[in-house]
Parts: C-alpha cells; sequence; structure tokens
C-alpha cells in the first residue's frame, strides 16, 4: 500500500511539473491566447525536476522490491537509459528484482561476475551498458543494470549517479527499518520467552517445593514409625481433605480429619470387590463419588485401601502427588507389617502345633518366650471356624487382627478347616466373635472355647474340647456365635471319644461342692439327691427310701441348693445333676 501511494505521488508531482492537458492546445481560448505562454523548462531543469520526485517517492516507501521497481521504471528521466535488470540482496546471494521479465543470462553472468563491484555490461545492439552497485552502509543492496543506444554525457551520467545513489540511500533507509522491525519483533518475542520462562521457573519452583515437602513429610513419617494414622495425619496437612485408610474389604483402618462417618457404614463385599476391580484397571488414583481412591498393593496383592474424601471436586496434581507418595509409604509400611506377621505367624504356628501334638515343657516355655509369650499362665484353646473363609494364611491373619482388637494375647495357628488360638485369658462371650464379624463382614462364625488347661501336657485334651464345644454349637438351633465347654452341661459326654476322665470332669463340675461336704461332714447330700431322682422326685418315695423324715428330706434337698448353687426347679440343672448321680452312682462307683 506504501509503495503504490508513493507511485502515485511519483505521478501527480510529474503531472505538476510541466505536462500539459492532452487535447488542451487546441481548445485554447482568445483570451487566453493573448496571454503570454509559460516559459518551456529545459531538458536539465526537467530532469532535476523528475528526479527530486522520484527521490521522495523511494523514501516514501519501506519496501525494498518497490524501491528497485520505482528506480527501474524511472531511470529514462535520467538520460537515454533503459533499465535491463535489477538484483536485490538476500541473505548474502543476488535475487532479481521484482519487476518481472527475462534476464539476459550475459547480464546475470556478468553481474555476479562483478562480485559487487561496478563494471561494463555487454548487449548485442547495446552500445553501452553498466552495472551499478546499490551500496550502503552496511555494505551492497544489490545492482541496477542500465543499458543505452547511445553514450550517454557527462550530465547524463552525473543524474545517473544521483538515482543510483538516493536508491542506494532508500534501500538503507528500508533496511533499516526492516531490520529494526525484525529487532523489535524478535525482541518481543525474547521477551515473551523469558516471561514464559519465568513462569515455568517459578511453576518448576513450587512444584519442586511442594514435592520437598511431601518427600520431608513422608520421610519424617517413615522414621516416626509410618504407621496408618501417621500417614493419613500426614496426607491431611498437606492436601487439607479428610485421609483415610481401609482393609481390602472395605473395613475402617484409620481415618484423619472431619467429617468421619459415625458409626462407619458396614461395607458391601460385592461392591467392595466391584469397587477394587475398577481402580485396579486404572493407572493411578480413581475418582469414586467424592472419594479419589488409589489401592495399596506392593507387590501386586491389594493389602488395603488409601483414600481423600473430596466432596468438592478440589483435588489438583499436587493433591494426586501427595496421595501417590503417602500410598507408596502405606504400602512399605503394610509389606513391613505383612512380613512380621507371617513371621510371626510361622513362629506361633510351629509352637502351637506342637504343643496341640503334645511336647515337652522346657522347649515349649523357651519358644514362647521368643515370640513374647507367656505359656506359665492358665490358657484357653479357642477355635474359630467361618463358613465364607478357608482357614488359610489370610484367614489367620484376619482372627489375629480381631482378637488383638479385643485385648486377647494369643498364639495362633491354621488348622483344615478352623483356626486355633492358644489364649492366655478367658475369652469374653461375645467380643471375639463379635470382632470378627466386623474383620469378615459376616457374621455366619463359630467359635468354641475349652475349660480353662494349667499344663501344658493337657493342651491336647482341652484342643479336643473347644472341636467339641464348636461342633455343638454348629449344631444347634442357633449356629453362630460363641459356646463355651464349661457351659455345654450333658453335652460334654454325649460326644464321641469321651473317656473315664471326662465322665469324673462332669461329675465334679456338678457335685463336687456336694461330694466334699460329705466328705468334710460324713453327711449324705448326695446320696439323698440320687435317691431324689431315682424316685422321680416323689418326697414320700424319697423319704421312705432313705428312712428319714420328710421335713429331713426337705432340710437336705434346701442345703444341697445352699451348697451348690444349683435350682432343682431349672431344668437344665435339674438334668445335669442328674446325670451326674447316675454316673457317679453307676460308673464312678457312689460314696466308695
Amino acid at each position: 500500500m506504501t509503495s503504490s501511494r508513493a507511485h502515485n505521488l511519483y505521478r501527480r508531482r510529474s503531472d505538476r511539473a510541466g505536462s500539459l492537458p492532452r487535447g488542451s492546445a487546441g481548445r485554447q481560448s482568445t483570451a487566453a491566447r493573448t496571454e503570454p505562454s509559460p516559459p518551456v523548462p529545459t531538458p536539465a531543469a526537467y530532469a532535476l525536476h523528475e528526479l527530486m520526485v522520484l527521490s521522495s517517492a523511494l523514501f516514501d516507501t519501506r519496501d525494498e522490491g518497490e524501491i528497485l521497481r520505482l528506480a527501474m521504471d524511472h531511470i529514462a528521466a535520467a538520460g537515454p537509459y533503459s533499465a535491463e535488470a535489477g538484483y536485490l540482496r538476500v541473505d548474502g546471494v543476488l535475487v532479481p528484482g521484482p519487476r518481472g521479465g527475462q534476464i539476459h543470462a550475459a547480464v546475470d553472468r556478468r553481474v555476479r561476475e562483478l562480485a559487487g563491484q561496478d563494471g561494463p555490461v555487454t548487449l548485442p545492439g547495446w552500445p553501452w551498458g553498466r552495472a551499478l552497485g546499490l551500496r550502503g552502509l552496511e555494505g551492497l543492496h544489490g545492482y541496477l543494470v542500465v543499458t543505452s543506444r547511445s553514450r550517454p554525457t557527462e550530465a547524463e551520467r552525473s543524474l545517473l549517479a544521483t538515482i543510483v545513489r538516493h536508491t542506494a540511500a532508500a534501500l538503507s533507509v528500508a533496511f533499516t527499518d526492516r531490520r529494526q522491525r525484525e529487532d523489535a519483533l524478535e525482541l518481543h518475542r525474547l521477551r515473551e520467552e523469558r516471561t514464559a520462562l519465568q513462569r515455568q521457573l517459578i511453576s518448576v519452583e513450587a512444584e519442586l517445593g511442594y514435592q520437598r515437602a511431601v518427600h520431608a513429610l513422608m520421610a519424617d513419617v517413615a522414621a516416626s514409625g509410618g504407621s496408618e494414622e501417621a500417614i493419613t495425619r500426614a496426607l491431611h496437612e498437606l492436601t487439607g481433605l479428610p485421609a483415610l485408610v481401609e482393609d481390602r474389604f472395605g473395613r475402617l483402618r484409620s481415618w484423619t480429619g472431619p467429617s468421619r462417618p459415625d458409626p462407619y457404614p458396614e461395607p458391601d463385599p460385592v461392591r467392595q470387590d466391584e469397587m477394587l476391580r475398577a481402580v485396579a484397571r486404572e493407572v493411578g488414583p480413581v475418582r469414586i463419588k467424592d472419594r479419589l481412591i488409589t489401592l495399596v498393593r506392593p507387590h501386586g496383592e491389594v493389602l488395603g485401601v488409601l483414600a481423600l474424601v473430596d466432596a468438592r471436586g478440589e483435588a489438583d496434581e499436587h493433591t494426586v502427588l501427595a496421595l501417590e507418595h503417602a500410598a507408596t509409604s502405606l504400602a512399605l509400611e503394610l509389606a513391613h507389617l505383612r512380613n512380621l506377621a507371617e513371621v510371626e505367624l510361622r513362629l506361633h504356628r510351629e509352637l502351637v502345633d506342637d504343643l496341640l501334638a503334645g511336647t515337652d515343657e522346657a522347649s515349649a516355655y523357651a519358644r514362647s518366650e521368643a515370640v513374647g509369650h507367656d505359656l506359665h499362665r492358665s490358657h484357653y484353646i479357642v477355635v474359630v471356624q467361618w463358613s465364607n473363609r478357608t482357614a488359610d494364611d489370610s484367614f489367620a491373619h484376619t482372627v489375629g487382627r480381631a482378637a488383638s482388637a479385643v485385648g486377647m494375647r494369643s498364639l495362633l495357628t491354621p488348622r483344615s478347616d478352623h483356626v486355633v488360638l492358644v489364649a492366655d485369658d478367658r475369652p469374653h462371650a461375645r467380643a471375639l466373635y463379635e470382632a470378627l464379624a466386623r474383620e469378615t463382614g459376616t457374621r455366619s462364625g463359630t467359635i468354641g472355647v475349652s475349660a480353662p488347661c494349667d499344663s501344658l501336657d493337657d493342651i491336647p485334651h482341652h484342643y479336643e474340647e473347644a472341636q467339641r464345644a464348636l461342633e455343638v454349637r454348629r449344631h444347634s438351633r442357633e449356629r453362630y456365635g460363641t459356646t463355651f465347654f464349661d457351659e455345654l452341661g450333658l453335652y460334654r459326654i454325649l460326644g464321641p471319644g469321651n473317656g473315664f476322665r471326662e465322665l469324673e470332669t462332669f461329675v465334679h463340675e456338678w457335685l463336687g461342692l456336694l461330694i466334699d461336704y460329705d466328705s468334710r461332714h460324713h453327711a449324705a447330700m448326695v446320696e439323698t439327691l440320687s435317691r431324689y431322682f431315682d424316685c422321680g422326685g416323689n418326697y414320700d418315695e424319697t423319704a421312705e427310701s432313705l428312712a428319714i423324715h420328710r421335713s429331713t428330706l426337705r432340710y437336705r434337698l434346701q442345703r444341697i441348693r445352699d451348697i451348690s448353687g444349683n435350682d432343682l426347679a431349672n431344668v437344665e440343672d435339674r438334668l445335669n445333676l442328674q446325670v451326674a448321680t447316675r454316673v457317679w452312682t453307676i460308673v464312678l462307683g457312689g460314696p466308695g
């Protein structure tokens, strides 16, 4: 657009300079003819004027190609010249100008031979020709190749040289302007790059700072023992979101932060498995509803779930980074605990297997001390069986955790279809069962507990007691729960494999206090009770068979209630007492 304006300006100035409008000579009025005619400019004055107009047009444009074209189009103003060719130097190479047309091969070859110097050019039919360099302070900008059919005069050569100098100067200005524009654009680009790099550096620095904070905090967690509570606490501090750990079955193990559900919802085994599979298919944390979840699986096996509660969807890449680092720390902790548990379970298993089979006391005591358990105390044998769980190492770990959670100190080992614990105290009637129901997610389990065992030699026998208690429970109306052998009553002697010792134990449990009383006071309380049952509870027949008065019988029966603590009106007590008196009389030989 600039070059067009310059060219038009040049034409307008040329028209005003002396060219008359076409067809105006014959239409001059008489009055006009009477006026004196303007002076006709000399050729030299006209050429100088044309040069001034061209020079103004050349400096009005900043396009190098347009400058070269203007100079070539108006080279004839300086004399009998014709512009044969024009060149611009682009990146150190001479390139033909934009005027177009075919350049004679001899001209092109000659211009390149001159290597930046001025020199003659020879063309057939043109007696005079010159290649004139367009030079500025920056060096050569290009060439003008000018030919003439006659040898130019000194004045014409001077005008031609002036046009060449003006063209070179205009090219220098255009070149400088273009270079300034390019420099400005490059400076702008560099500034933008610097700004982008600064932003990137700030972002990287912030990212590295956050990563350092994550690493430092997780290193502190590891140095302090790396417990689940420490990890969730650190994750909550880093993200500001509630952090939690669940076991693979969906039961809560640790929670740090607000809005903890109370009570924590019981997991659905089917949905839990579906969730684990969905998360396992993805790489990195997965959003499920309001939680950002990652699996803790150090060697492929899922040991638990680490999650952030993000109800507002605020989690960003920093949150994900913190969650992944926390999951790595938790994986190391759970794997370490798992390894310790496996070693402990193996040692426990070997010791318990030997105790159940029978082993020497010295070795048993030494090995129990090595695993931190005191076998010198009275113990109970506990048998655990769950309908939906195989008695493998995994279930043994579950039983061990549940036992620890309710305060039971025990050794344990898995058997074919149940887990055996050697506990140093009588288990609570429901605590272990409820803990296992929470751990397994189902209540379909049975626990059998033996009578107290005061000698290591008696452990195999008490193991049988625990198994019998479990079997009685499994075949009762309420199949699931905990049953104690010493509460079985008559069922203790109805199972297979019962010997004389079991009968003695049963009789001693139900009649021991009465037998001791008779021995100390030379009384006949047990015999009175036996006759009473033999007579079907008839007072008169019982008194007659004992040769005592009816009131004496009443007194003795009341004393039996007081001494034994059993109620003859209770069906269960009455049955067990009657069986005990029969065994005492028939099997054990009665008072003798």
